[in-house]
């Protein structure tokens, strides 16, 4: 008996994932032309039969979509993965979630995610290397999320934002010694942020001072506030990478005996929840998270439907809110 080919080999000749092959065979008109007709010759020369695992597969019955975080701590992650999540359900997919943060095999604990999944997001700051990260292009669809400038990547805007926030302080509020609180090294949507607040000093003829190096937690904010109330660190402006930094370092200060925003003002990103509702109110950036988890499982749909190309708007824009902790009224 002639042996029966797999659904494999068909995508192995014709160059594409095995989720294409299944839409080809379930879904045609949600494919390209160019490619349905390379995996239906690749079918006929095969003479391939979907078995029932495959016919499975082509239902959609076991599709699942990848989500490597670095962490799930703070409402950043919630809002990011509650967007991909619903998503993802509307078309009928499960999600599977790894984290990287404080793991020693990081690149082995989502190789291993993307060989059980059909596609794979990947959040910028996930601590793995660019050589795993290409041999993971290579075998699903792969969309990075706020990972810089790479080809299939969606992210929210930082550098203008951060430039307007930055610009703020030093106009409307005559901020002198403003200090960024943050890694632009751990992350690209904090180094892109951190060059928006570098170029708001170089607008002006100005040299920012260096960074606060720390990451993006609340435990950090309470130590650097530390830091201030004993006049280790000099600012009367604290600029911070997002609202779980600036939330704590405000509440530390003011606790210390510092008045925000008269003897230092404080800036967050996110616009977190409790941003609104702290006193004083936290001026901060709005950014659409939820959405981006969103758009993401879209650009997945397409690349496994055999798009290459897309009109989705990558950048999603954002928006400066001002309250009283930068000196507004």
């Amino acid at each position: 008996m002639a042996r029966r080919h797999t659904i494999y080999e068909v995508a192995a000749a014709a160059g594409v994932s095995i989720a294409t092959v299944s839409r080809v065979l379930t879904k045609p008109d949600v494919v390209s032309p160019a490619t349905r007709e390379k995996v239906m010759l690749a079918v006929e020369e095969l003479s391939y039969v979907p078995t029932g695992a495959a016919r499975s597969l082509a239902a959609r019955s076991n599709e699942a979509f990848g989500l490597a975080l670095p962490e799930l701590g703070g409402p950043y992650y919630a809002e990011l993965l509650s967007g991909f999540e619903a998503a993802a359900a509307e078309r009928g997919a499960s999600v599977m979630v790894v984290l990287t943060r404080g793991k020693a095999h990081a690149d082995k604990a989502v190789r291993r995610l993307a060989g059980r999944v059909d596609a794979l997001a990947v959040m910028g700051g996930v601590e793995i290397s660019e050589s795993t990260l290409e041999t993971l292009r290579r075998k699903v669809p792969l969309v990075v999320i706020a990972g810089g400038a790479t080809e299939e990547s969606f992210s929210t805007e930082n550098v203008a934002s951060a430039r307007e926030l930055t610009g703020h302080l030093l106009d409307e509020h005559s901020r002198t010694a403003l200090r960024f609180v943050g890694d632009p090294e751990r992350a690209p949507d904090v180094d892109e942020r951190h060059r928006g607040f570098v170029a708001a000093h170089a607008d002006r003829g100005l040299e920012p001072a260096p960074p606060i190096r720390c990451e993006t937690l609340e435990s950090e904010g309470e130590r650097i506030a530390d830091a201030v109330l004993a006049c280790e660190l000099a600012a009367d402006a604290l600029v911070c990478a997002n609202d779980e930094l600036a939330l704590a370092l405000q509440r530390t200060l003011m606790r210390g005996g510092l008045s925000v925003p008269e003897d230092v003002s404080v800036t967050g990103w996110d616009d977190m929840m409790a941003a609104r509702y702290v006193t004083p109110g936290l001026t901060t950036v709005r950014q659409p998270v939820r959405e981006l988890g969103a758009l993401v499982v879209q650009r997945i749909e397409q690349l496994l439907g055999g798009d290459g190309a897309s009109t989705l708007e990558r950048r999603l824009p954002t928006t400066v809110v001002l309250r009283q902790s930068c000196g507004c009224a």
